[in-house]
């Protein structure tokens, strides 16, 4: 059963975490924050947010491996992923599994945006180069 509008943000950047968290709570999600790879996954074992805000480069357990586990998990079907990272490869390398790939740095209203479209079922195209503007 998926938590109503729960956004689970995966991210051990605190300045990043805070401002996805502001942006999905804009759009209408109860937030949470986990700042590591070993703690996302202990927490993955007791909820199933609609949403998850995953950073690929984190400590004790990469942001890949929970990915993988995420989309081997069919109570997990129905949550979106969203994947961010600063390193374009990687996120090509996890474009199949993943609803949608931010490329760093994203802004507040990208990441509002597309995670509610996201959710409402509005499919964006695979990968979006997003960059802050000047």
């Amino acid at each position: 059963m998926i938590t109503n509008k729960l956004a689970l943000i995966i991210e051990d950047d605190f300045d990043a975490s805070m401002i996805f968290a502001t942006a999905l709570s804009k759009a209408g999600f109860e937030t949470e924050v986990v700042g590591d790879g070993a703690a996302a996954v202990t927490r993955l074992e007791t909820i199933t947010p609609a949403l998850i805000l995953l950073d690929l480069h984190l400590p004790r357990v990469v942001g890949t491996e929970i990915l993988a586990g995420i989309r081997a998990n069919e109570r997990f079907n129905n949550t979106r992923v969203i994947v961010t990272t600063a390193d374009s490869r990687m996120g090509e390398s996890v474009r199949a599994q993943a609803d949608l790939v931010l490329l760093k740095p994203t802004t507040f209203s990208q990441v509002r945006d597309l995670s509610a479209r996201l959710v409402q079922g509005v499919r964006k195209t695979p990968t979006a180069k997003l960059e802050n503007p000047s």
